[in-house]
């Protein structure tokens, strides 16, 4: 598999240049400053990292609901060509995009894309003067914040706020009639994958799509068919190799992540108007019996809450390094998927797990008061965020809501109800092969699996209560504490999943930091993790579960490796409790160098079950 550099692996062109790096910057408290010709600059800031940040230059947490950004980048030839887009990954919350004094943008929703058609406002300049409104009232809690802090300090399970750009600022040069986007499924009962292609500019005559698929060196499919309008939709049939020990050379897993290269051209006749380049895999996703199926067999998942943060640089990633090193400390810790918590990531860390081979629960970061005036809002940015990932193929999962967060009165207000599932339709409608939940954690109302999340740090509670599936029963009907379902909603073989559990705390300066238990040291926290995971595998009543949690976040310091991604505890026997062995590990590690990096965790990668 070629590995990709692209800020967007799954629709990638040559033309394309990073706005990454210095822009000046500006705070607005009294929003008084409405255009970019009003604004004074008075210091500057390191994109994509955000003004709370170390990383940034700036590293002010305090609250400023309003900043600006600016930057004066030249064109080259390439640019000046045909359409110029301006994109920005993300930026919280409310953005207003200038260039050369035209605004080109506006985007309400912090955690997802957005792009411009800048090519208009470039004239007969050969350069380009960028400026961006960011507007982020840290005290709205209608907003979608995930865990950022309304606060002015972070306390207990929420962290520093992230203002204004926070993902990669990039232009991209394509021709006038372009491939303006992709959405690929895979059909693995009929071997096949669908392709749908969204064209931008003008149709022209005898303008047709020519895709080609391959594997390592064997193509697969090399299909060219007439463009008929504007969205292209076309099935494309893969020879069935039928025996299943050939079949599994193709289809992706977290052991085996195969994935089939793709390169779609957009010709004129024989002309190439537009090349991308993109992948996808063969993957099915179900449940039966009360089991997760992967690829049409039963799969228990073994799985970590990641929350992605950094210590200096908040919820972007120092680089991409950082993110890969992400997924493959998660697969080293045996874990065969995480649930990304409250957090849309940047989509080169889903590249990673595409590539890596790791399950993912995509989940909105949440709101934490319910008004019908922001439900508009909270719905578009979810839509947008299941389009924006719903081609990866390592996304097994979406949850709208966490906790009844946004949702407070689930078991009393029939409104509330009606949104979480109404939320729960609208992602079904959007990619109905994958699977979706109305409210994880408790108080269910629909979906297809249940998740429970319980930190006793007893495990022999654990046995008591999910031990058996009459006992997983008992506990829906009578639980500890909020209602695990809303009355009148009934199970109906649903898979169960202890999606939150442990928690213990762990820290060599626990002064301010909390856990939902604690050890005293190292090996106390090993033999604590070896204890509640072994029961946690004998539990048959459960499908799969999420541990609480892959890193420290800030002061909440309970996780399997601390904030800089060291292991708490040796690596190799968190691993073997991870995945249930009791036997001698599979592959000695090196604690102090796991993965075998260099010191600064470069280059070299590991391929691991």
């Amino acid at each position: 598999m070629r590995i990709s550099t692209h800020p967007n692996p799954l629709l990638e062109r040559a033309s394309w240049r990073s706005l990454n790096g210095p822009w000046q910057f500006a705070y607005d408290d009294a929003g008084a400053w409405k255009k970019p010709d009003q604004v004074v600059f008075d210091r500057e800031i390191l994109v994509p990292f955000a003004p709370e940040s170390i990383k940034s230059g700036i590293g002010d947490t305090g609250s400023h609901p309003v900043v600006w950004y600016s930057r004066r980048v030249k064109l080259d030839q390439e640019e000046r060509k045909g359409r110029l887009l301006l994109h920005f990954g993300a930026v919280d919350y409310y953005a207003k995009v200038w260039v050369n004094g035209q605004l080109v943008a506006e985007h309400r929703g912090g955690h997802t894309p957005f792009s411009a058609d800048i090519t208009e406002a470039i004239g007969n300049t050969e350069a380009l003067e960028i400026a961006v409104r960011a507007e982020d009232n840290p005290k709205n809690l209608g907003q979608a914040r995930g865990k950022q802090d309304w606060e002015e300090n972070p306390h207990v399970i929420w962290y520093p706020r992230t203002t204004g750009i926070w993902q990669t600022v990039w232009l991209e040069a394509l021709p006038e009639s372009h491939i303006a986007n992709l959405y690929w499924t895979s059909d693995v009962q009929s071997w096949a994958v669908r392709l749908e292609v969204s064209l931008g500019g003008a149709l022209r005559p005898e303008m047709s799509l020519r895709v080609r698929l391959w594997h390592g060196q064997d193509e697969l499919v090399c299909d060219t068919f007439k463009v008929t309008g504007t969205r292209i939709v076309r099935t494309l049939h893969l020879s069935d190799p039928g025996i299943d020990d050939k079949r599994a050379e193709l289809l992706w897993n977290p052991a085996h992540p195969h994935l089939i290269e793709a390169q779609i051209e957009l010709l004129e006749s024989n002309t190439v108007l537009d090349t991308v380049r993109s992948y996808t895999a063969m993957r099915s996703i179900d449940t039966e019996g009360g089991r997760f199926t992967l690829n049409g067999h039963p799969y228990y998942l073994r799985m970590a809450l990641d929350q992605g943060y950094w210590p200096e640089s908040l919820m972007t990633a120092p680089d991409d390094t950082a993110l890969r090193l992400d997924v493959e400390l998660a697969k080293m810790l045996g874990f065969n998927g995480v649930r990304k918590h409250q957090k849309i990531e940047d989509p080169r860390w889903l590249y990673w797990c595409d590539v890596l081979g790791l399950l993912v629960w995509e989940e909105m970061p949440s709101a934490y008061s319910f008004h019908p005036d922001a439900v508009g809002d909270f719905i578009n940015e979810w839509r947008e965020a299941i389009l924006r990932d719903r081609s990866h193929p390592c996304i097994m999962a979406w949850v709208p809501f966490n906790e009844s967060w946004g949702v407070p009165d689930l078991m009393i207000n029939p409104t509330h109800r009606h949104y979480a599932q109404a939320l729960y339709h609208l992602t079904k409608t959007l990619d109905p092969t994958r699977l979706a939940i109305t409210n994880d954690g408790w108080e269910f109302v629909g979906g297809d699996w249940m998740g429970i999340h319980d930190y006793t740090p007893h495990p022999e509670k654990l046995k008591e209560r999910y031990g058996t599936p009459s006992a997983v029963q008992a506990t829906i009907e009578a639980p500890r504490g909020r209602a695990l379902r809303v009355q009148g909603i009934e199970l109906q073989g649903e898979p169960v999943v202890l999606s939150e559990f442990g928690g213990m705390a762990f820290s060599a300066e626990p002064e301010g930091s909390w856990g939902y238990s604690r050890a005293q040291n190292s090996e106390a926290f090993l033999e604590w993790y070896e204890r509640m995971l072994g029961e946690v595998h004998e539990l048959r009543g459960l499908a799969g579960f999420c541990y609480t949690q892959l890193t420290d976040t800030f002061q909440e310091q309970n996780g399997l490796l601390d904030a800089h991604r060291v292991p708490k505890a040796e690596l190799t026997r968190l691993r073997q409790a991870t995945r249930g062995e009791r036997g001698p590990a599979e592959q000695e590690l090196n604690p102090e160098n796991p993965l075998g990096y260099s010191r600064h965790w470069k280059e070299k990668s590991l391929e691991i079950e």
